[in-house]
């Protein structure tokens, strides 16, 4: 199931190409298009998709647009507040596995469109939601919330069909705390990084 949340969000990632020209972001739509405008010319003048330069760009358009802290914070749950002296650890490890999975499936989307459905904002929290239209088959909701960090929109949680990738990241790895410990998640969490890079 992680997987098909994974793709189908990675799907929403390369292929919000709505956006034309250059986007000025104040909402967090607009800022959402922004991001995805860089990952699309940033893919559209690569050459080969697993160049390690070009990967290094794509992280550099996307990274920033999530906030990793709240996102592993939110993850890990109630074992956030039992391992502080290791919070920056985590943090750092969720952010490479989760960003590296999503960059290193890019290169296999393609003939998506999405449609931006609606943008809701109440003070500093918002959501866009989204659809994605297959060249074949049904579509897929994907919505974004957001919050405001120091003046910008950052992601904290990705929804898909009803599915919240935080909530459903929440329940594996407090399973695997509570058969193991939270070392085990740590080393789990690299291991399955560095499969993505290969």
């Amino acid at each position: 199931m992680i997987d098909s949340i994974k793709r189908l969000v990675l799907g929403v990632a390369v292929n919000l190409c709505l956006a034309q020209g250059v986007v000025y972001a104040d909402t967090p739509m607009a800022q959402l298009q922004e991001t995805i405008q860089q990952v699309m010319l940033t893919m559209n003048g690569a050459g080969k998709r697993s160049d390690p330069e070009l990967r290094e760009k794509l992280r550099d358009a996307l990274m920033p647009r999530f906030d990793w802290y709240e996102m592993a914070k939110q993850t890990l749950g109630k074992h956030w507040s039992a391992v502080p002296s290791r919070q920056h650890e985590f943090v750092a490890v969720f952010a490479e596995f989760l960003g590296t999975s999503y960059i290193g499936k890019i290169g296999s989307y393609k003939d998506e469109k999405i449609i931006f459905v609606h943008e809701s904002i109440e003070k500093n929290l918002a959501q866009v939601n989204t659809k994605i239209i297959p060249s074949k088959g049904e579509s897929t909701s994907v919505n974004y919330r957001l919050h405001r960090v120091r003046g910008e929109w950052k992601i904290y949680d990705v929804v898909v069909e009803d599915i919240s990738i935080v909530a459903n990241y929440r329940s594996q790895f407090s399973r695997i705390i509570a058969n193991g410990s939270f070392d085990d998640l740590i080393k789990r969490l690299k291991e399955k990084e560095s499969n993505h890079k290969d």
